[in-house]
């Protein structure tokens, strides 16, 4: 079972800390959203999670998931939208934790890729270059990417953002389906109303955990008060001194 236990950790860059103290756990098999103010965390831990980020301190305890066996979806994809590469051909590289980078499609490959693909609403499209469609088909090719992963544990930072508000709603309700299938979950949202209707378990994060546990009690306007004077107390405190900052331009 896939779950994930942090022990005091602490992320971040240049020995700057963007999650410090971090204790707890994501229990398995659970749809876990991750909210909280623009600058509290929220991606960096992501990334840690992922592998893409060392810890400054702590443990993260993957419950003995293989990287092989991680689903990451990013804010920013990265995609180089000139290359020649198809919808189809980037949704396909979900398999290649199965099949390996040369390994050959099988049939009941094709057809999974059919049908998340179909799923997603993007069925016809398989062809299409990534750089000839909108910004919401290329999201909505990238979970499916995730879905035909299969992973044990997937991550989404903020997985609808550039989809319509239909669409993303039918992608909010895959996700939710995810732990049944014996997927952890953890996802970073800004809809709270999304996360109150679909998410049973929530970490409300400013750098440090505000609150982490069952949703109708963790996103509070109570705890989202305290986030955000959180993130306002490290904002003013990274704040350079004032002969240090850039003039204004009058």
């Amino acid at each position: 079972m896939a779950g994930v236990k942090l022990h005091n950790l602490s992320v971040g860059y240049d020995r700057h800390p963007a999650v410090q103290r971090l204790t707890g756990a994501f229990a398995p098999d659970t749809l876990t959203a991750v909210v909280g103010p623009n600058g509290s965390g929220k991606s960096t831990l992501l990334k840690a999670l992922a592998g893409h980020a060392r810890p400054l301190a702590g443990e993260i305890d993957l419950c003995g998931v293989r990287p092989a066996e991680i689903a990451y979806l990013p804010q920013a994809h990265g995609l180089d939208l000139k290359f020649p590469l198809s919808l189809g051909d980037l949704v396909g590289f979900g398999l290649i934790g199965r099949r390996g980078l040369f390994g050959g499609l099988r049939t009941e490959d094709r057809d999974r890729l059919a049908e998340v693909m179909a799923q997603v609403g993007l069925q016809g499209l398989e062809r299409r270059p990534i750089g000839s469609v909108s910004g919401g088909q290329l999201q909505r090719a990238l979970f499916a990417r995730v879905m035909a992963q299969d992973a044990k544990l997937v991550l989404l930072d903020e997985p609808f953002n550039g989809i319509d508000a239909r669409a993303a709603e039918d992608l909010a309700q895959l996700m939710a389906n995810w732990p049944a299938q014996g997927r952890t979950v953890i996802a970073v949202l800004h809809d709270l109303d999304l996360v109150r209707r679909l998410c049973p378990q929530s970490l409300v994060l400013a750098r440090e955990a505000v609150a982490w546990g069952p949703t109708d009690t963790t996103v509070s306007p109570e705890r989202l008060i305290e986030a955000r004077r959180l993130a306002e107390s490290w904002n003013t405190a990274d704040e350079p001194p004032v002969s240090a900052r850039p003039m204004e331009s009058v």
